[in-house]
Formats: C-alpha cells, structure tokens, sequence
C-alpha cells in the first residue's frame, strides 16, 4: 500500500477566520498531517493566514490553494513566497492560478484572456526570480 499523506484545508471567508482554526493547525501537525493549505477569495488573502498560522507550527507543509495570479504581479508572488519559504525552513508550497473572468475582470479590472499563456509566462518569471 501506497503512503497516505493528510493535507488541511482551512478553506477562505469574507468575514474573520474559521473559528479555532489556529488549535486545528496546531492540532493537525500533532496528529501527522503532511500540509495545511490556504484559499483566497472574496475577502481574504491566502498569504498572511499562512504566514500567521505556519508560524505557530514546525513541521507541517504550508500550501496555498491557490494564490489567484491577477492579485499579485509574478514578482510580488515570488518575493511573498521565498519570504514565506524562508520564516518557515523551506515548509512552503506555491499554488498558482488563474482565478476566473468574473474575479479577474470585476475585481482587478483586468481582461481575462489566454489564461493558460498568461499562466505559462507568470510561472516563468517566479521561476527566474527565485533562482
């Protein structure tokens, strides 16, 4: 049988964080969990959480379901993420994507078009600033 690894989604909200979600990160590395992961939509960012909640944790993956590219210019992205990367030693993982028409041109007022090349030259330039 293969390994069976746990990951936790504490989800996004638009009005203040799942109550006891902190105690339930906490409580999911106790219990082994692999990763946690952090959404962003309507309200809250998927980042900060991450970054608040992670620094009460050790051992635990900090995953981001997902970071909406129209948000973030690819160099903001990346900066965020090695900071994250770093405070963290190296438990940070970096989910992208390219959210849809209805966030990407009502919030940020941005066409969405071609998302799967605006995806492609995003991941390349996050790419080339971490290296």
């Amino acid at each position: 049988m293969a390994d069976l690894t746990l990951g936790l989604s504490t989800g996004y909200w638009s009005s203040g964080p799942p109550p006891g979600a902190a105690e339930v990160v906490v409580e999911a590395e106790r219990l082994g969990f692999d990763s946690f992961w952090t959404a962003e939509a309507y309200g809250s960012d998927c980042l900060t959480p991450l970054a608040w909640w992670g620094s009460q944790t050790e051992r635990i993956k900090l995953g981001t379901s997902i970071v909406q590219m129209s948000a973030r210019t690819p160099a903001a992205t990346a900066m965020a993420a090695m900071t994250i990367d770093h405070l963290s030693s190296g438990r940070f993982i970096l989910g992208l994507g390219a959210s849809g028409p209805q966030v990407v041109e009502g919030w940020y007022g941005r066409p969405y078009t071609r998302p799967l090349e605006r995806t492609r030259e995003y991941v390349a330039i996050v790419r080339d600033i971490i290296r």
